[in-house]
């Protein structure tokens, strides 16, 4: 990680990681509301809810924000990993086996372990970046420094970056905006571990990131278009308008512990807390029912052209208690262990003024009700929520021989809102020569329902094929859910089975061969849209709310998902110089198996399940994915090529059969970089990615989730960038 730290081409975690991992994936939405202010992330073709991050082997809290929008991650909660600076990591590493007989709730993906530095010393980076297009200018500044406190180290790292907007509308498309999203993070994070006395020592990690980022909505037209006066003004915006949806999120974070022996055990008590919180406020826009009442009441049909839309906000709390002992003559060798954890969450949802949501020229007439883009919370989605867990677990690693281990693990956890759960894991691994190396591991696993998932309440509009419709996402427990007869959210339940290999043959080479399965049954995704149409019962909630269409979460389906991961490295002279090759694989699929619809909906499963919904949780991601990597060193000039493979995705469309699906097909893209160690201290480095300017393959706007003739899939839509990077180190 200290290498992308001090001159690769990207700016922030996901996005690196991205390029890194073959079973890591995350693209930049755009056209996808919130979903464009907070980067998701996830493994193996999974649900970003699905994998749990941990920071210095700490549970990471997640975002606030419900994914609804764009081709990853719908219906799901994530972490946002980019409110980590790349300065303030030592490494990442990914582990892939389901481990919730470990860690608990989410890691049925894997899991993603987060070091950060605590050693002495100094180091400053200074970034830029833009498109080739000429947009996208982002500006890079960040410091850490390493200080010797109180006989430990405490690492400090700032970091300030501004992302300008990208656009990659076509003339034909005004008014729109489609790009990324602009940003401007401001972040600082302490990390240290100090000792007491004897063996006790204190840890600590403090993180904060405040970020404004601005995302544009799909435009209204002006005059001559069906958007007067439904979503437009002609006194206001006469030649059309986007709306920006701005959000100001603020991110924190704490770990706090203490580490100690007793009676030759090793313990650890720690305390952690994350909150990330997410305020809307829409500019450039109007409530066009607002202006529709001034209009008729004989002004010029004005309203206000920013709004306070209200927003969300997500907490948790976790205390752990960790005793661990290695007893040499126990079997061989034995590491056992043992634990407790406390976790409390809280989620709320808090309303945005009145002129953002009301009606004002009355219920489904004249202008349309709240500010175009994004409608605020109303008093109606106002809540506040909490819950608890509790948790034991027990694991004991057994050397039986000096080339078999076995490892065994089980979890008990209760959480207050919907019972218990219990998960266990064996895994086991044998060493056939010095150099080659079998594993194999089975595991049970769960996913808690998020918070979000369970009370997220809105009342949005969506564009279909060009077209506004209004709909309401409605709570699990709403008079709509309870209409359509779908029971409280209850966990998810995975099994994991992984047989895998290593191979090293001296300092050269390195070679592991993962397989994999991950069935998941009674897995929570977002429903499909319904209507008075295709389900008649709700029609008269649907007319009292003003809305066509309202969607909601339910435990609806179970899934398989099988794949393979493969890494191999070579090292070797060439020339004067050292040659570094490596090739990073990820092939995967996932299938839905079955649909388990409540007994109210049971004919109505292709409306709870379309084909679209389908594809978002078979194919969000691409099913391959790969990395071939060259690295020449010679001298104080290092050289890097990379060619990242993107399998190809189907996706499907707004109208359905006979519409043909989205077929994107498998592309790939060329990155390039150049250092100069000018000297020990200072290193300079420029470089392209995607260098060729290849975007995915074209689709019909109107069936695009974006409606957009590129969807933002496998790497994006805006195409080759560049870069320049100083390191300097002192």
């Amino acid at each position: 990680m200290s290498k992308t730290a001090e001159g690769g081409g990207q700016f922030d975690l996901a996005q690196t990681l991205q390029y890194l991992s073959p079973s890591f994936n995350s693209t930049r939405q755009t056209g996808a509301d919130g979903a464009d202010l907070i980067d998701s992330a996830a493994l193996r073709g999974l649900g970003s809810d699905q994998t749990l991050v941990l920071v210095n082997g700490k549970r990471r809290h997640t975002v606030a924000l419900v994914n609804l929008f764009g081709a990853r991650n719908r219906g799901a909660t994530g972490t946002d990993m980019n409110s980590i600076p790349l300065l303030a990591i030592d490494n990442v590493q990914v582990l892939r086996d389901g481990a919730a007989a470990q860690y608990g709730s989410d890691a049925i993906a894997g899991v993603i372990n987060i070091q950060l530095k605590k050693k002495q010393g100094c180091e400053a980076v200074a970034g830029y970046g833009q498109y080739s297009a000429g947009d996208g200018k982002n500006y890079l500044a960040s410091a850490y420094c390493g200080v010797r406190l109180g006989g430990g180290t405490l690492g400090i790292t700032g970091e300030w970056q501004d992302r300008g907007r990208s656009n990659r509308a076509r003339p034909e498309d005004f008014p729109r905006i489609i790009g990324d999203t602009k940003v401007k993070n401001q972040t600082i994070y302490l990390n240290g571990e100090f000792p007491v006395s004897g063996v006790d020592k204190l840890y600590v990690t403090l993180g904060a990131q405040d970020r404004d980022a601005s995302s544009a909505a799909y435009g209204r037209g002006g005059i001559g278009s069906d958007d007067i006066p439904v979503r437009n003004s002609a006194a206001m915006y006469p030649n059309g308008f986007v709306p920006f949806i701005n959000g100001k999120i603020e991110d924190r974070a704490l770990i706090a512990g203490w580490r100690s022996q007793f009676a030759g055990w090793d313990t650890d008590l720690s305390q952690t807390y994350g909150s990330n919180r997410l305020h809307y406020n829409i500019s450039h826009t109007l409530n066009a029912s607002i202006a529709n009442k001034d209009l008729l009441a004989g002004g010029k049909g004005i309203s206000p052209d920013h709004f306070d839309a209200g927003g969300f906000e997500f907490s948790q709390a976790t205390t752990n208690f960790d005793v661990s002992r290695y007893f040499p003559e126990l079997l061989g060798g034995s590491n056992v262990a043992f634990g407790a954890e406390y976790r409390s969450e809280r989620y709320s949802i808090f309303a945005g003024e009145p002129g953002s949501y009301i009606d004002a020229d009355g219920l489904n007439f004249g202008g349309n009700a709240g500010s175009q883009g994004f409608p605020g919370f109303q008093p109606a989605d106002v809540t506040s929520r909490r819950r608890s867990s509790y948790a034991a677990y027990g694991d004991w690693e057994v050397s039986f021989t000096p080339n078999l281990t076995v490892d065994a693990a089980v979890r008990a956890e209760h959480y207050s809102d919907f019972g218990s759960s219990t998960t266990g894991k064996l895994s086991g691994s044998y060493k056939l020569t010095p150099s080659w190396l079998l594993r194999a591991a089975a595991s049970t696993g769960f996913r808690a329902p998020s918070l979000q998932q369970l009370y997220f309440s809105s009342t949005f509009t969506d564009f279909i094929g060009g077209r506004p419709v209004p709909v309401q996402l409605a709570p699990n427990g709403s008079a709509i859910t309870n209409a359509a007869g779908v029971p409280a959210l209850k966990q998810e339940k995975s099994k994991n089975f992984s047989l895998g290999t290593t191979f090293k043959a001296g300092r050269d080479f390195d070679l592991t061969v993962d397989a994999y399965q991950i069935n998941i049954r009674d897995r929570v995704v977002l429903s499909g849209r319904f209507t008075a149409d295709n389900f008649p019962d709700i029609a008269p909630l649907l007319n009292s709310l003003g809305v066509e269409q309202t969607a909601f979460f339910v435990n609806s389906v179970n899934t398989r998902t099988r794949g393979l991961d493969l890494t191999a490295a070579y090292r070797n002279k060439f020339g004067q110089g050292q040659l570094n090759t490596f090739l990073a694989l990820n092939v995967s699929q996932t299938r839905v198996t079955d649909v388990n619809a409540p007994p109210k909906l049971q004919n109505f499963k292709d409306v709870l399940l379309s084909d679209k919904e389908r594809l978002y949780i078979e194919q969000g991601g691409p099913r391959a994915k790969a990395t071939l990597g060259f690295e020449y060193t010679e001298g104080a000039w290092t050289g890097e090529a990379k060619l990242i493979y993107f399998g190809g995705q189907t996706l499907g469309t707004f109208d359905g059969p006979p519409v043909p699906n989205q077929v994107y097909k498998p592309k790939a893209s060329m990155d390039l970089g150049l250092s100069w160690q000018a000297t020990p201290a200072l290193k300079l480095s420029v470089g392209g990615n995607n260098v060729f300017n290849v975007k995915p393959t074209k689709q019909d706007p109107n069936e695009t989730d974006n409606s957009f003739i590129y969807e933002a899939v496998q790497f994006g839509l805006n195409g080759a960038s560049y870069f320049a990077r100083a390191y300097y180190k002192f």
